[in-house]
């Protein structure tokens, strides 16, 4: 069972009676995400840092909820188990706001665990000892009677993980190694026939020196008379042309090359430091250890910074679906890496309007029952996406005029709108709608004939 949620006020008070100075009466919930510097002034945290720290705090409100399905709060504390399975704190060894939110929120449901639950073989073990660390480190300082905190006995471990022994590890691979060297020579004997079968066959000490005599009288006779031995010459082998390179295939400009695929977006917050950016936390559907993504609550995911403060209420962020692109070059924006772009529309400039950025925009929204990670194409265009697309091909840029929306709120692709695809059949390919795999049609609420980007 999930534990009973404490009320953000709660939270408040408890990091007041610890932290007097830092947090005052006037302090609010929405100040939590800045009050690390506040609470640690020693320590220093980076944009990233930041912006997970606030991350962390939504996961511990989370674990904290008392009507969350059993199956799904056990996955989020199995993740947070394997997450400070190698980090002392949430941010590593740093300590930040989050980390003595979680203490609040999960030190309760901890009281009340088994022993088998805290530490058996499939127990939460890392949990546990981070909840000991944090309520009695002085780097916390907590202001917490002893009565109170959750009694933890160091000596009652249901279940040890035999710990890997360096030692036996390294003498593990020499051994081994010494053994595929060994095997190597002998096979190496055996292929040069010298192996110890032929040892016999070797010719005397008596019968070397004769033939070297022998070889030297006939040497000489070659030196005077000219007639010797000569070694015969080599033959110049013919040079046989190199074969030529072939020129990497040049694949055909389509809208297929971008990468465009359902994304849910976890949480969304302010950037820190620019006014008019969003940091989002978007599951996309990448496979573990896809480059520069990272994990949040059981999920692989991507943070993705746009310029939607603002324009879109930050609400409105929260917990959807969009469309997302999947493979343009991450960019870092003021101070945060982006690794993916969220598509939305916005109204077609007139002729000799300027585009003064003040809206109306509104996201790409996929159908209902899309899952993260599906694959959207646009009608017509079929065929896979590069890895990463190559900046200096500009295939993004000259294809992007062409993404709209139509009078019915459906996205769409114009080849009209592209010069680029004017020759050949593309050109009298109509407006192709944006799909799922599954087969629905991504839309927009109210923008119809929009730009989409």
């Amino acid at each position: 069972m999930a534990p009973s949620s404490p009320t953000p006020s709660a939270l408040l008070d408890f990091l007041r009676s610890s932290y007097p100075s830092a947090v005052t009466s006037s302090t609010s919930e929405a100040d939590l995400p800045g009050l690390s510097h506040e609470l640690f002034p020693k320590t220093s945290y980076t944009d990233n840092e930041k912006v997970e720290t606030s991350q962390w705090l939504t996961t511990s409100s989370r674990l904290a909820t008392p009507d969350e399905d059993e199956a799904k709060h056990a996955e989020r504390l199995g993740s947070l188990n394997i997450h400070l399975s190698t980090r002392t704190t949430l941010l590593g060894s740093k300590p930040s706001v989050a980390d003595v939110a979680l203490y609040y929120r999960l030190a309760p449901a901890v009281k009340s665990w088994s022993a088998e639950e805290r530490t058996g073989e499939h127990g939460y073990h890392h949990i546990v000892r981070f909840i000991d660390f944090v309520q009695n480190a002085p780097l916390f300082a907590l202001s917490i009677k002893d009565e109170e905190k959750v009694k933890i006995d160091l000596s009652d471990v249901k279940f040890v993980h035999k710990p890997l022994d360096a030692k036996e590890e390294k003498e593990r691979k020499k051994k081994e190694k010494a053994a595929a060297a060994a095997a190597g020579g002998d096979r190496k004997e055996l292929l040069s026939g010298k192996g110890k079968g032929e040892e016999g066959n070797k010719p005397s000490k008596k019968e070397q020196a004769r033939d070297a005599a022998a070889r030297a009288e006939e040497e000489v006779k070659g030196a005077v008379t000219g007639e010797g031995a000569q070694p015969p010459k080599k033959e110049k082998k013919e040079k046989q042309p190199k074969p030529q390179k072939q020129a990497p295939k040049e694949t055909a400009l389509s809208p297929c090359l971008i990468d465009l695929r359902v994304g849910h977006i976890l949480k969304a917050d302010n950037h820190p430091n620019a006014d008019s950016l969003y940091v989002s936390t978007i599951a996309c559907g990448d496979a573990p250890g896809t480059d520069n993504t990272s994990e949040y609550e059981g999920q692989v995911v991507r943070t993705v910074c746009s310029g939607l403060n603002g324009l879109v209420p930050l609400e409105e962020m929260q917990g959807r679906k969009i469309v997302a692109v999947c493979n343009l070059k991450p960019v870092t924006m003021r101070g945060i890496k982006s690794a993916a772009m969220v598509l939305a529309a916005s109204p077609r400039l007139k002729e000799g309007e300027e585009d003064n950025h003040k809206g109306p925009v509104e996201l790409v929204t996929p159908p209902a029952d899309a899952k993260a990670g599906e694959r959207v194409v646009f009608e017509g265009w079929a065929g896979e996406p590069e890895g990463v697309l190559n900046p200096k091909k500009k295939v993004w840029e000259t294809l992007q005029p062409g993404f709209t929306t139509t009078a019915g709120l459906e996205v769409g692709f114009d080849v009209g709108a592209v010069p680029q695809l004017q020759a050949g059949e593309e050109a009298r390919k109509p407006v192709g709608k944006l799909v799922t795999a599954s087969g629905g049609t991504c839309t927009v609420k109210s923008l119809g004939n929009a730009v989409v980007r």
